[in-house]
């Protein structure tokens, strides 16, 4: 039997994660960072610190380190669902480099983490669009990462 007073923090612990994640992915995109440095970086310098005078929160690193990894390793398999489920005219390449980041941490969690119920997957990282975007955007993530669910959830 779980510890229910665990939920709380390891569901903060899990939401920070993705958010790391999302940011990890964006600064390998545009560095082009390799997998291990880059991993080693959050670990030793992001997760749980302080950067500015702003507290980051506790993450799960071994959730960070699985969706980082994950989406590296399926990047291809990822884009392909994803790219299935914009509109027509639409390329990954014409989306905001950190919204294509947050489609690819849903899309890889609803793929690969079986673990992790739809509803939570795609409602954390709506939240995550939240943090850079208005509801407009973060609109899209719920209907993008919703058509991916039916896709691979069936």
């Amino acid at each position: 039997m779980t510890d229910r007073s665990d939920r709380p923090k390891r569901s903060q612990a899990r939401s920070a994660a993705r958010l790391a994640a999302v940011q990890a992915l964006y600064q390998r995109h545009m560095e082009k960072t390799a997998l291990a440095r880059l991993l080693d970086e959050f670990h030793q310098h992001r997760l749980g610190q302080e950067i500015e005078d702003a507290q980051y929160a506790d993450a799960e690193v071994e959730f960070f380190d699985d969706v980082v990894s994950g989406v590296v390793a399926r990047q291809v398999e990822i884009d392909t669902l994803l790219i299935a489920r914009l509109a027509e005219g639409w390329t990954l390449a014409r989306l905001d480099k950190t919204m294509l980041q947050i489609l690819r941490c849903g899309a890889y969690e609803l793929l690969a983490r079986q673990d992790v119920p739809v509803g939570t997957a795609i409602s954390e990282y709506v939240d995550v669009a939240h943090a850079f975007f208005d509801s407009r955007e973060a609109k899209f993530v719920n209907g993008v990462l919703d058509a991916v669910a039916k896709s691979v959830r069936a």
